[in-house]
Order: C-alpha cells, then sequence, then structure tokens
C-alpha cells in the first residue's frame, strides 16, 4: 500500500480503498459533514457510516456535494439490531439509501450478530436478514455483503444458509486486540478484515510502550497504529472530526514497522482494552 488510492480486492472483485474514514460517534449535522469533506479533499475515498450513527444523511451530502464522481467513493453502511427479517432488512436499506441520498451502496454490515431483541432467534433472523442482503446484492443495489462483529459460531450459522459467503468482517482491532483465530477463520473463508477502533477508542494514546515505538519511526501513535494495521492486513477505519488529525492518520506511506515491532504490538495484552462480547450486549 502506497497511498490512501490503493485498494483491497473483494473476493468478488470489488475494489476497496485501504483506508477508510470511521465516523462512530460523530454527530449529524456540520461536524459529519466537516469530516467527510475534509476527509475527501484530503484524499480519502472510503466512508464507513451506519443506521445507528444517526449521520448518514450528513455523510450523504458531503459525498454528493464533494464533486468527486460517485464511483470513485466507497461507502458503507450498516443495519442496525432493531431490524431482522427479509422485509423489514429491505425497507431498512432503502431508508439508508435515501438518508443517504445515494442510488447504491458500495458495502453493506449486518452490525451486530446477535442482538438483545432477537436472542432467543438468532440465527433464523440472520438468516432472513442475509437472504434480503443476497437479494439486494444480486440486484446490483449493492456492490459487496458483509458482517461486522461476528465470531465463528456465527458465520458458521449464517452459512448454513447462505448462497454468498460475506465478503467483508468488520470487527475491532487493535494491539492486543488481533483474534488471531477469527481473523484466520475469515481469512480461509476469503473474507476482508476491517479494523474498527484502531486506536483501542483511544486507549493506545496513554500506553508508553506504544508511545515509544511511534517515537522511534518520528510517527504520531495514530500514525504508528494505522500503519500496524494495514502491515498486519487489515483495513483500518480511524475516525477523526479534525481535519487536522483526519490528514494525520493518513500519512502513514512513507515509513515501514519493523517486524518485531509489529509482533511485539500485536502481542500487548489487554493494552488497549477488549472487545464486547457479541452474544452479551444490551442493544
Amino acid at each position: 500500500m502506497q497511498s490512501l488510492t490503493d485498494t483491497y480486492t473483494l473476493k468478488n472483485g470489488v475494489e476497496i480503498p485501504c483506508i477508510g474514514l470511521g465516523t462512530w460517534q460523530t454527530p449529524d449535522g456540520e461536524t459529519a459533514y466537516n469530516a467527510v469533506r475534509d476527509a475527501l479533499s484530503l484524499g480519502y475515498r472510503h466512508v464507513d457510516t451506519a443506521a445507528v450513527y444517526r449521520n448518514e444523511a450528513s455523510v450523504g451530502r458531503a459525498v454528493t456535494e464533494s464533486g468527486i464522481p460517485r464511483e470513485e467513493i466507497f461507502v458503507t453502511s450498516k443495519l442496525w439490531n432493531t431490524v431482522r427479517g427479509y422485509d423489514e432488512t429491505k425497507q431498512a436499506f432503502e431508508e439508508t439509501l435515501e438518508r443517504l441520498g445515494l442510488d447504491y451502496l458500495d458495502l453493506y454490515l449486518i452490525h451486530w450478530p446477535n442482538p438483545a431483541g432477537f436472542r432467543h432467534m438468532w440465527k433464523e433472523a440472520n438468516a432472513e436478514t442475509w437472504r434480503a442482503m443476497e437479494d439486494l446484492y444480486k440486484a446490483g443495489r449493492i456492490r459487496a455483503i458483509g458482517i461486522s462483529n461476528f465470531l465463528e459460531h456465527h458465520i458458521n450459522a449464517l452459512l448454513e444458509t447462505a448462497e454468498v459467503v460475506p465478503m467483508v468482517n468488520q470487527i475491532r482491532l487493535c494491539p492486543g486486540d488481533t483474534k488471531d483465530d477469527l481473523v484466520a477463520y475469515c481469512r480461509k473463508h476469503g473474507m476482508l478484515l476491517e479494523a474498527y477502533s484502531p486506536f483501542g477508542t483511544g486507549k493506545a494514546f496513554q500506553v508508553p510502550e506504544i508511545k515509544e515505538i511511534a517515537a522511534k519511526y518520528n510517527k504520531t501513535v495514530a500514525q504508528l497504529l494505522v500503519r500496524w494495521s494495514l502491515q498486519m492486513g487489515f483495513l483500518p477505519l480511524p475516525k477523526s472530526t479534525s481535519a487536522g488529525r483526519i490528514k494525520e492518520n493518513a500519512d502513514v506511506f512513507d515509513f515501514e514497522i519493523d517486524k518485531d515491532d509489529v509482533v511485539y504490538l500485536a502481542r500487548m495484552k489487554g493494552a488497549c482494552g477488549e472487545s464486547w462480547d457479541p452474544d452479551a450486549v444490551t442493544w
């Protein structure tokens, strides 16, 4: 990877830019609009949002008003936990597209595998939701479909009825939280791993050892960890609303982390906290 416009190729041949702008906890309105606008002006071509973020309208407006051809921008959104079922998923997708003001999505994900409201029937609920997403994909409304926060047993259950294997699994991946077995399993099935919270929801900035390694390369902690994520073969989704930080997070193509440091960061168990258990979340 040499630049923001370099891509990973999904198993269906769709290309996805190697770093995306995350928008979790980015307020709707001018904050979200300006963050996406600034990112696009700085060379980003990949934006990640979700229905539950409640900022799809501002994200979509920034994409549309950027002046950049739509086909050059990769837009992801996600189906929230309150929605499951074939018809319900199709309706939620149309509402997401309407809020975004777009004609199609590049990637659509099931946000969590086992929502609290469907815990008694999550396998069946996911199967029907996935069937709807497959049909939207086959109809050309979505260029790629995938999952988020799914563990092996959730994926195995989905594959019992799936006609299309998920192309992406978006999970929390950061130093000390690398989910090696899950990552290997996903790769075996041809899935790209997208890394949300690559800074451990900010915890990494407080870890002295990570600060020391960043200083060794004359880079910030954020730059170190975005680069580390790329060298691990992940697709990082750093989030910021500051134009300066958004630019900083992408300035990662002029150095390479030594293999020993990559391994050291990966093995920092607990340094950046742990992931939520998707079978125990209360949402």
